[in-house]
């Protein structure tokens, strides 16, 4: 009789626990279906969760070879976005030939011209990345990463020249970079946004414009006195009062261009909002969702900072050796040839933006990124020489500083009423062509290259 009751309560504590598993898989069923009618997010989710445990085993294993699976899905995905996506990156394949011309022959011009074309992708998948991430860091920090990831192929390139003892190379790409920026770029940017917008005039913000403008005349006169200090032979301590002089300026253009930052981003932000944002009230909208994750730019950012530091070591070992294999003044390759290489990306989206007619942007790209590297970049070089003990300085000797000033002054007159059109961007190209005939025929007694090439020549 035991027994039999035992059985009797083993069944039906069996029909209890079926009964129940019955109704709450059936409740789970309902759920689940009315989760999937108010949310189709959910029910991916539901979906996944019920796949994974349908092909996973007891050991786990399923669920790793899913995990594995996903990763190098989202791996290919990654490389097929930066790598495959744009045309320019056709000339990715020169940066390995640059390394290994130089590992069997040594051809000074064949490595320069070879690392010259390898680098212009990697600068542009660099303002690529920098832009993913500002999608998800926000305006404020996004800017910030912007203006600095944009100068980081100037920043590395000088950094492997003072390593060298190259300053003259340091101070006229820097130079360069300002000249390109404000001349080239924003003179097509004006003219590619003139062409498109024919039937008006652009407008864009004066107040923003002004600043920068006074920004860069602070950075004029930083370089304009320890030339004219060496220049008039008025030292009191001849070479070491412009070394300290500059070292000083450095940090008093620092400590401006740190106020300069809070200024733009905390305490005066309306300053520098478009001047069509009222009425686009839509704007964000029409942003772009980003095409990778967060922590793909960040990786992707690492591993492109990495390759353009590797390709500006070779790129900088070839600088005098390619002046002299071409026949072309070291000054000419360090103003004209560098800065073009690093200002690729900045060049292309300036163009871009001012077609969409969005010239504040354009202009926050060319003109806020010659105040970084003018405020910033340069006087961040006489900083790092001086702890490695290089005497960088801010002496760009009288013509380079010329050269700065007048063009600082031809820029301020084209924004001071806050409009453009193509014959503005237009004048200012053609200004840069005459500042880069100039330097094509500038010899720089200062530069090793240009010592052993005849005065004749």
């Amino acid at each position: 009789m035991d027994g039999f009751r035992s059985n009797d309560n083993k069944q039906g504590v069996e029909r209890h626990s079926r009964t129940e598993m019955g109704s709450l898989g059936e409740k789970t069923i309902l759920e689940f279906e009315d989760e999937s009618l108010v949310s189709p997010v959910s029910l991916n989710r539901k979906n996944f969760s019920i796949e994974g445990s349908i092909h996973s085993s007891p050991l786990g294993g399923g669920s790793q070879k899913l995990c594995c699976s996903n990763m190098k899905n989202r791996v290919f995905g990654s490389i097929k976005i930066v790598v495959f996506s744009a045309k320019i990156n056709l000339l990715m394949p020169f940066g390995p030939l640059a390394i290994i011309v130089s590992t069997l022959s040594g051809h000074h011009g064949w490595v320069f011209l070879l690392s010259l074309l390898g680098i212009i992708p990697l600068a542009e998948r660099l303002g690529y990345a920098t832009e993913q991430l500002a999608c998800y860091t926000g305006a404020t920090v996004g800017g910030l990463l912007n203006a600095t990831f944009g100068n980081a192929t100037e920043l590395i390139i000088s950094i492997y020249a003072l390593r060298r003892g190259m300053i003259r190379v340091v101070q006229q790409s820097l130079l360069g970079s300002i000249l390109s920026n404000m001349l080239l770029v924003l003179g097509c940017a004006f003219f590619a946004g003139g062409i498109v917008v024919s039937k008006r005039e652009q407008v864009f913000s004066k107040a923003a414009a002004t600043v920068n403008s006074g920004l860069l005349l602070m950075a004029v006169m930083g370089l304009l006195f320890p030339a004219v200090l060496r220049s008039t032979h008025t030292e009191l301590h001849s070479g070491k009062s412009e070394l300290a002089l500059s070292r000083f300026s450095s940090g008093i253009m620092l400590v401006a261009y740190a106020a300069y930052l809070v200024f733009q981003l905390k305490s005066d932000k309306n300053l520098y909002l478009p001047v069509d944002e009222v009425d686009n009230e839509g704007s964000s909208d029409d942003e772009e969702a980003p095409e990778i994750s967060m922590w793909e730019s960040i990786v992707w950012l690492s591993i492109l900072t990495i390759w353009i530091s590797v390709l500006s070591e070779y790129l900088v070992n070839a600088i005098e050796g390619a002046s002299v294999a071409m026949n072309i003044p070291v000054a000419f390759i360090s103003v004209i040839l560098l800065p073009i290489v690093g200002n690729a990306a900045e060049h292309a989206g300036a163009i871009m933006f001012a077609m969409k007619d969005k010239l504040d942007i354009s202009l926050g790209v060319a003109i806020g990124s010659s105040t970084q590297i003018s405020m910033f970049g340069i006087p961040f070089c006489v900083v790092i020489g001086w702890i490695m003990g290089c005497p960088m300085d801010l002496n760009f000797q009288l013509f380079e500083t010329a050269t700065l000033f007048i063009t600082v002054i031809v820029v301020a007159f084209m924004l001071q009423d806050g409009t453009s059109n193509y014959l503005k961007g237009l004048m200012l190209i053609l200004c840069y062509l005459i500042v880069a005939a100039s330097f094509f025929v500038h010899i720089d007694p200062a530069s090793v290259g240009d010592k052993t090439r005849k005065p004749g020549v």
